[in-house]
């Protein structure tokens, strides 16, 4: 496939569905920990609910990625659809504490995950990774990065809707409408999803082919490349942890704002990512892809104090804006990278890793965030997370600097 080769209709199918499934979440990542906020749950309790979430979604990543590359991908991709419609209807038909946070834990309300699909992203991403060649990932992945973006923008304004008739501060059965935008997203989700053909057919009952010496010494080699991986993602996922999930919580605690102030604010950040996504992908095909990861998200890590400071929430807006364009508009490249570390066979348990070390690390942040919230100490957090963020940056383009897919000169 050459650069500018069409996609095919899969890759087209799933980069809707990332658009589609975006909407939702862009809207709760605004108002989910606002929602049980007004239901007056405690901090801790609203970090531990995001915590539960992320850790049910990463042992699920654990298995799904190389299932998925046994067993096929559109069939793991339509039971998702399906569990988050549950979620929705549970959550819109329900207020009570045990009912809300297992609709929560298992839809993974307010993570802002770009129209990722949860725990099943590593089958997305392994299965866009079969569409595209080697060479054009980094662009493909940040494109659908990008839409995902623009479509949590669009969600984001969504997220305005409760409190715009009052003193923007609106009592938690307002928020509940927001769970229909989820369930409708997932309904066109799933019949764009249902359409797909599946290039992997189920492998039950076949043996697999003795290992060769040559294929052994490329399994080890993998191997040693997927650790690498997993060792500075987990770094990367405490820091995004502390400071990620809990942003609009922090913007109401700081400033005293609500919905209608903070959901614009948070719509342009979502859309200056999806362009800076976009952007990514053309300095990984001109760069390479460890360069569109290390330097945008280097002038980030310099903006993070700064806003954590700011005295006045259009000063703390202004540099979320900034911050989210550079660290957030890299995740598409970041995963091309990943499913390039290792052959097409592999792609899946890739994928799996490359997530689930970010997700399961990332789980502890928001209960931690919490604690400090709850004291009263909104800065600690910011100062740990900015400690973290360097060291992954600095670690990143050393261990892979060597294997980048977008460099001709890559091993």
């Amino acid at each position: 496939m050459g650069e500018r080769a069409p996609l095919s209709a899969n890759a087209r199918r799933l980069i809707a569905a990332r658009a589609l499934r975006s909407l939702g979440q862009g809207a709760l990542v605004v108002d989910f920990a606002l929602y049980l906020h007004a239901l007056h749950w405690k901090a801790v309790a609203i970090g531990a609910v995001f915590m539960g979430g992320l850790v049910l979604g990463g042992l699920l990543t654990l298995l799904l990625g190389p299932l998925s590359d046994r067993w096929g991908r559109r069939r793991f991709l339509l039971a998702y659809e399906l569990s988050q419609m549950a979620a929705a209807v549970t959550a819109l038909s329900s207020s009570q504490p045990a009912w809300l946070a297992a609709a929560a834990i298992v839809g993974g309300f307010g993570r802002g995950a770009n129209g990722s699909p949860g725990p099943f992203a590593p089958v997305e991403q392994s299965w866009l990774a079969g569409e595209v060649a080697p060479e054009v990932r980094g662009g493909v992945f940040s494109l659908n990065t990008a839409l995902g973006f623009f479509g949590m923008a669009l969600g984001a304004l969504g997220g305005m809707l409760p409190g715009l008739a009052g003193d923007g501060h609106p009592p938690a059965s307002e928020y509940r409408v927001l769970f229909l935008i989820v369930l409708l997203g997932s309904l066109a989700c799933f019949g764009l999803l249902l359409g797909a053909r599946d290039r992997i057919a189920p492998q039950r009952g076949r043996e697999s082919p003795s290992p060769t010496p040559e294929h052994e010494a490329r399994r080890l080699r993998e191997n040693g490349l997927l650790l690498r991986l997993v060792g500075v993602n987990a770094i990367n996922g405490l820091g995004i942890g502390l400071i990620g999930p809990l942003m609009a919580y922090w913007f109401q605690l700081r400033f005293g704002v609500g919905p209608a102030a903070i959901a614009p604010m948070m719509g342009l950040a979502f859309a200056v990512t999806g362009v800076a996504a976009l952007l990514a992908g053309r300095l990984s095909r001109r760069f390479g892809v460890v360069d569109a990861v290390v330097w945008p998200r280097l002038v980030g890590l310099f903006l993070l104090i700064p806003m954590a400071l700011s005295p006045s929430f259009a000063w703390a807006g202004a540099f979320y804006v900034l911050r989210s364009g550079l660290n957030r508009g890299t995740i598409g490249a970041r995963q091309a990278l990943g499913v390039s570390l290792v052959g097409a066979d592999r792609s899946g348990l890739a994928a799996s890793l490359n997530t689930v070390s970010i997700m399961l690390p990332l789980a502890i942040g928001p209960v931690a965030a919490g604690a400090f919230f709850q004291a009263g100490w909104l800065l600690p957090p910011f100062l740990i997370a900015a400690g973290l963020q360097g060291v992954y940056l600095y670690l990143y383009q050393r261990l892979f600097r060597a294997h980048d897919p977008g460099r001709r000169d890559a091993i």
